[in-house]
């Protein structure tokens, strides 16, 4: 649009200088001694504007010539930009594909090409995520020193070469060196996010939980955490402060603490076990109700069902209060059992326990039913228990009972010549008296679960008895006399040799 403007304009000024020629038909006459020149008026206009043309247009080659090594260093500095972001474009690529060796084939092109100290930091700094990425450290190492030097004083390109080389660092389990970059960034300032999740993995790499707990909270304020992740984190450092702590810091950790932190089951369970291990019993108490009253978390039950017996009244109390909102917790079930167990009622903590037991059928279930059958004398049942209890575990096997070999007869054996057998024990132990509970006094086995009438004891006996099948002397005898024909003196199992 502003061509045609321009082109209408110049037009229209020709049309009127011509008009204006036209009507003054005067001469110019123009003395330079000894000349004298003598033009029409209208000759000496287009002389003038063919001059202005003319050295106007010799300005301009002037000025093209005078600025063509400029225009030929820009279009080499225009090049060489071209060439170093394809490089780079393709190294990234390369990064992203998985193809790290060809990722560092072009950012090493780019390096020992640019002019751009930038462009070099950058291209550094890739090539060696690459070489991070394909475990070659030591030319790790050497791109990262490049990128250091190449940064110079430059603020940013430093900061940016530091916050890089931690997160290497980090990922090769070296937090004390990542820590020292990363901490004059956070004390320069907060608003590095990225840095400060950094600080905060270097800080959980060393165990410094204090740190882990206020980066934490910090970073959960910012919003850079999602809620669930700064709750596993706050869970875990504050359990380890207080486990660090003691009972003597305890009051000024579990003082830092919020209310809906305290109920996280870690951190109850690490308050209870230093205030149990101090004997503050009745605090252990209040903490693992408040935490149970939020979650009825296993765990916490398990923790809560552990107590000295002076205070089983009071938590199975507070354990039945749980039971009406909860009448199908099998964990609570198995936690008032042991607290029965431990208060010594027995009718009241089979109940509990074969609830649970219904609901899920649990290792330490089985173990308490065993413990409590073998403290009432039912000692088929509390075998039978137990060996459930391997079985739950599933690292046991269930083997059958009376389905082992007898004991061979090694007496006769002569190559034990050295060998004194002592004989067997005389006197038979004395029988265990089962307790008997008050709450367990009427309590009528069936018939299944009846438990077989103790048999006399065998006197005592030096010799092996056979049941007087022919089978078994055979059994015996095989188990102890050498195989005809074998020499077992070139066998692992062969005799020992004569002292």
């Amino acid at each position: 649009m502003r061509t045609w403007f321009w082109t209408i304009a110049v037009f229209a000024a020709a049309v009127a200088l011509a008009l204006v020629l036209r009507e003054h038909s005067g001469n110019v006459v123009i003395v330079a001694q000894p000349w004298r020149v003598e033009l029409s008026l209208t000759l000496a206009v287009l002389l003038l504007v063919a001059s202005f043309a003319l050295l106007y247009f010799l300005l301009r080659v002037l000025s093209w010539v005078g600025e063509r090594p400029e225009r030929f260093r820009s279009w080499r500095s225009r090049r060489s930009v071209r060439r170093d972001q394809e490089a780079l474009e393709s190294g990234w690529i390369n990064v992203l594909e998985g193809r790290f060796v060809n990722a560092d084939k072009d950012f090493s092109r780019v390096v020992n090409r640019t002019r751009s100290d930038k462009r070099k930091v950058l291209a550094a700094l890739a090539s060696a995520s690459a070489n991070h990425q394909l475990g070659e450290y030591a030319q790790r190492d050497q791109a990262l020193a490049l990128a250091k030097q190449a940064a110079g004083d430059d603020l940013r390109l430093r900061e940016a070469w530091a916050i890089v080389a931690a997160e290497m660092y980090l990922d090769q389990n070296r937090p004390q060196d990542a820590l020292a970059l990363l901490q004059p960034l956070q004390d320069a300032s907060s608003r590095y996010l990225h840095a400060t999740r950094l600080l905060l993995r270097a800080h959980r790499q060393l165990g410094n939980y204090d740190r882990v707990y206020e980066l934490t909270r910090l970073l959960l304020r910012r919003g850079v955490l999602e809620k669930d992740e700064a709750r596993k984190l706050i869970e875990m450092s504050a359990a380890a402060r207080l486990r660090s702590a003691g009972a003597q810091g305890f009051k000024a950790v579990w003082g830092d603490l919020k209310a809906e932190e305290r109920t996280l089951p870690d951190v109850a369970l690490a308050a209870a076990q230093v205030l149990a291990a101090d004997g503050q019993h009745e605090e252990v108490s209040r903490i693992l109700e408040t935490a149970i009253a939020a979650e009825p978390e296993p765990r916490l039950l398990s923790a809560y069902s552990q107590c000295p017996p002076q205070l089983v009244s009071r938590r199975l109390a507070k354990a039945e209060e749980w039971l009406k909102k909860h009448p199908d917790n099998a964990p609570l079930l198995a936690a008032m059992g042991n607290l029965c167990l431990t208060g010594q009622l027995w009718g009241p903590g089979e109940l509990y326990l074969k609830r649970s037991m219904a609901l899920r059928s649990d290792m330490r279930i089985h173990a308490l039913l065993g413990n409590l059958y073998d403290r009432l004398g039912r000692r088929d049942e509390a075998m039978k228990h137990w060996r459930l209890a391997s079985s739950v575990v599933g690292s046991l096997p269930v083997l059958a009972r009376s389905r082992h070999l007898p004991a061979a007869d090694m007496r006769d054996d002569p190559t034990l010549i050295d060998v004194e057998i002592p004989p067997e024990p005389t006197e038979t132990a004395p029988a265990i008296q089962a307790p008997v509970a008050a709450s367990a006094a009427d309590y009528v086995p069936e018939e299944s679960e009846a438990p077989a009438p103790e048999q006399p004891a065998a006197p005592p006996s030096n010799e092996v008895k056979s049941s007087g099948s022919p089978h078994e002397e055979l059994d015996e005898y095989f188990d102890s006399a050498p195989i005809p024909g074998v020499d077992v003196s070139q066998t692992s199992d062969g005799p020992r040799g004569k002292r």
